[in-house]
């Protein structure tokens, strides 16, 4: 804590522990007092906390920690499909397996790294992954936290088939929200969005910020590069910044839903809100060889006014 970030060891702020699985787990430390925690399970995010200690990441009480079960909440990977549209499992695989640290990743740009405490996982595929999607690749993620407590991620997966595939994927990305009733999203007016409540049929979004009063399950297609979600409660907006992805998911299960997830507590809807970055509505596809990147950058700023609007383009509260 009384580190400067100028003589901060980012590298001494990345520490490799156990998680409730006895796999790895990783966390990330920034010099401020912000945190970062990734399970080799699934490489997932599962907690996400600012300079005071606070999560900012949910996860339910019901959360049901052992593989092959996804934990429900953190920011879980969907690869190699988002949602239930194939013969693979729900969201894909890449969440229920078991990532390596990749020691000696490709080069990313020196600001991906610069002044961050980060780490770098790599996932290939299984035997058994290719019985049932027989296409090799090689995934890399890097999730790395600023001196600020910005939290990113990076997903780069390479084609090293012989022949082309396609795939969809996600940031399944639960936000921690005082009450989903005083909480809205800015940056998806006026968009068009599919409709995974009325057989994906598409519609166009009005042009207010949108609000929560029942379940909600949507694909907003040809959004901004940056998007907010506003928690008047808790004055504080989540700002999420993203390249590669054009499809944003919005999801909160609301009360019905809730009662039938086993790993889903009754009330837990009104805590929490997913907004994912996401490729979706046109996979894509990769000739062998090629590399397709996608990423995003969470951030938290202060909201003083329940007035407030976000300005999508500079990507700034005023």
């Amino acid at each position: 804590m009384g580190h400067s970030a100028a003589v901060w060891d980012y590298r001494a702020a990345t520490e490799i522990t156990k998680d409730w699985n006895g796999a790895d787990k990783i966390v990330l430390r920034s010099p401020r007092g912000a945190s970062a925690r990734v399970s080799l399970h699934g490489g997932q995010v599962t907690s996400w906390r600012n300079d005071q200690g606070e999560e900012l990441l949910f996860t339910s009480s019901k959360a049901i920690f052992k593989p092959p079960k996804a934990v429900r909440g953190g920011i879980p990977i969907c690869f190699p499909q988002f949602g239930n549209c194939r013969s693979l499992e729900q969201h894909g695989f890449a969440r229920n397996k078991i990532w390596t640290i990749d020691e000696n990743p490709p080069p990313l740009s020196p600001n991906d790294s610069h002044a961050k405490s980060f780490i770098d996982l790599l996932l290939k595929p299984s035997e058994e992954d290719l019985k049932c999607w027989p296409h090799s690749f090689e995934f890399r993620l890097r999730v790395s936290l600023a001196a600020d407590g910005s939290l990113a991620l990076i997903s780069r997966i390479r084609n090293v088939n012989g022949k082309p595939f396609s795939f969809s994927f996600a940031y399944h990305t639960y936000l921690s929200v005082s009450d989903i009733s005083e909480v809205r999203i800015e940056g998806l007016e006026t968009l068009d969005y599919l409709d995974n409540l009325c057989q994906k049929e598409r519609f166009t979004e009005q042009g207010d910020a949108i609000t929560f009063e029942s379940e909600v399950d949507r694909v907003y297609l040809s959004t901004p590069n940056v998007v907010a979600v506003l928690d008047h409660e808790r004055k504080r907006t989540y700002v999420i910044r993203k390249d590669g992805l054009p499809d944003v998911v919005v999801w909160n299960p609301w009360e019905k839903k809730s009662k039938s997830m086993v790993d889903f507590g009754d009330d837990e809807y009104k805590q929490m809100l997913c907004v994912d970055g996401a490729v979706i509505e046109k996979p894509v596809t990769l000739k062998p060889g090629e590399e397709w990147t996608g990423r995003v950058e969470l951030s938290v700023v202060a909201s003083t006014l329940c007035s407030e609007q976000f300005d999508v383009q500079r990507g700034m509260v005023f």
